[in-house]
């Protein structure tokens, strides 16, 4: 059994909708967390997290923290769901290519374009590559990978959903995302989301 450490409309949620993916056995221990925008929520002693944020997993007595690392030791944990391609598979290089890409130039672009700083020279290059990429690789496929769906569109997937207002007008990036969001994981991982947070309001 996992369980998940969750907070509603948090980056948890997309844990959610992992854990449909793979069809494995879990359980969400809702926990409080800090939400710094918002200026509300304290930090819960329960939460196994090292700096009291979520996602957070345990699995067979571990505790594994931060999006990237939760969905590759998952879909390595659980490979029949066909979600992660494992070592020796072609198509292994490029699923943890598009993970590093995403934490180290998707998240940077979406919060410079959130922080009005694309007129700095630095930012603007990162922007328009990270468009870019996107764009070509949802031409060569309705995934980043190609045919098959996987892991990565799931964290990458996410964060456009989460900001798409943050990216230009594109008819490649709102299919994707509306390809997305019809999984029917996706589907029960928004309803389980939504659930949780209707009882913590309460």
């Amino acid at each position: 059994m996992i369980t998940l450490y969750h907070a509603p409309r948090s980056r948890s949620s997309r844990m959610i909708w992992l854990l449909e993916e793979l069809g494995a056995p879990y359980a969400i221990r809702p926990v409080s967390i800090f939400r710094p925008m918002a200026g509300e929520g304290e930090p819960d002693p329960v939460n196994p997290h090292p700096d009291k944020l979520v996602p957070a997993i345990e699995h067979d007595g571990v505790v594994i923290t931060e999006s990237i690392a939760i969905a590759l030791y998952l879909t390595d944990a659980f490979p029949s769901a066909g979600v992660g391609p494992l070592a020796g598979d072609p198509k292994r290089g490029p699923y943890l290519s598009w993970f590093g890409w995403y934490a180290s130039h998707l998240e940077a672009a979406i919060f410079a374009q959130f922080a009005g700083e694309l007129d700095r020279p630095d930012r603007r290059r990162n922007y328009d590559a990270v468009i870019r990429r996107l764009e070509t690789a949802l031409a060569r496929g309705p995934y980043l990978l190609g045919e098959s769906f996987s892991a990565a569109d799931l964290i990458v997937g996410s964060a456009i959903g989460w900001a798409r207002q943050a990216f230009p007008e594109s008819p490649a990036l709102d299919a994707y995302s509306e390809r997305l969001k019809a999984r029917p994981a996706a589907v029960r991982g928004v309803a389980k989301d939504e659930a949780e947070g209707v009882q913590r309001a309460a």
